[in-house]
């Protein structure tokens, strides 16, 4: 049976636990807002481009370009976005089973985040490219991970290019999800992040380009993969933000909890205690 010293020590030292957990409840909670806004108000922009980009190309018959290639997949590039640190939960780890379905011999890993490089690093994959992303994601960010992917498309050093990433729902939901990339004509519109389900494609019967179709399809394709990663990054931060927050308060409640039941016990050893002494004095005046 623990001592009351024992217990007292043990109130203390969770109690200190207690409060780091909940100031990194509150500074992840601050942090969240923002990230919550930056992914919700993406959204739109992204389904609209999408939208334009699939009408232009629809409507487009003879538009043939290097990254709407379909190849026969020989060796695959995965672009890994996860969160930079830990104590989100089961976020990282719910991410990371999914790598398990591409066979290590024919993939390769860009990874954004560093918890995703020391993952890859750890099972022994085979790292190309490591990028970083801060707690606000920029699009000169997203742009040099979507062009070194891009690059290694078009050299044909991969044949294909999935992402694989957390997709935000809201502050208690967030998905892991994994999307296809490139080549571009294989980009399914419900798959993108924020898409909606259904999404209606009118596509125009006549479509006019200037200067020509192939200079502005070119330009829209490479804008395009760049604001996906862009939005990816989003969705990723916002995750992790949310994920934390979360945690951090599970943990804070669960601490609080612990030093109610470690306080509970803790009075009745001292009225235990107590009651003892009083039984001795009593029967010493009685002798």
């Amino acid at each position: 049976m623990s001592s009351s010293r024992d217990i007292r020590r043990r109130i203390r030292s969770i109690g200190s636990t207690a409060q780091i957990t909940k100031a990194m409840q509150m500074v992840a909670a601050s942090k969240m807002r923002k990230s919550q806004e930056a992914a919700l108000a993406g959204r739109p922009f992204v389904r609209l481009i999408y939208r334009f980009q699939r009408e232009a190309t629809s409507g487009t018959r003879e538009f043939n370009h290097p990254l709407v290639e379909v190849r026969p997949v020989r060796k695959r590039a995965v672009i890994l976005v996860a969160a930079d640190k830990g104590l989100c939960g089961a976020l990282n780890s719910n991410l990371f089973r999914m790598v398990a379905q591409f066979d290590p011999a024919s993939t390769v890993f860009i990874t954004a985040g560093r918890k995703a490089a020391q993952f890859v690093a750890a099972t022994r994959r085979q790292l190309i490219a490591e990028f970083a992303y801060g707690d606000s994601p920029t699009y000169p960010e997203a742009r040099a991970i979507a062009a070194f992917a891009r690059g290694l498309f078009l050299k044909k050093e991969v044949d294909e290019v999935r992402v694989l990433a957390t997709r935000f729902v809201n502050t208690l939901t967030q998905h892991p999800v994994s999307l296809e990339y490139l080549p571009v004509g294989e980009i399914k519109g419900a798959e993108i992040p924020g898409a909606e389900r259904e999404m209606d494609l009118a596509v125009s019967k006549e479509t006019l380009f200037e200067p020509n179709a192939e200079a502005f399809l070119s330009y829209l394709l490479s804008h395009y993969l760049n604001i996906y990663i862009y939005q990816v990054l989003l969705n990723a931060k916002a995750s992790e933000q949310s994920a934390r927050m979360v945690s951090m308060k599970n943990a804070t409640d669960n601490a609080e909890n612990l030093i109610d039941d470690l306080t509970l016990e803790y009075n009745k050893l001292r009225q235990a205690g107590i009651t003892k002494e009083l039984l001795e004095i009593a029967g010493g005046q009685a002798s």
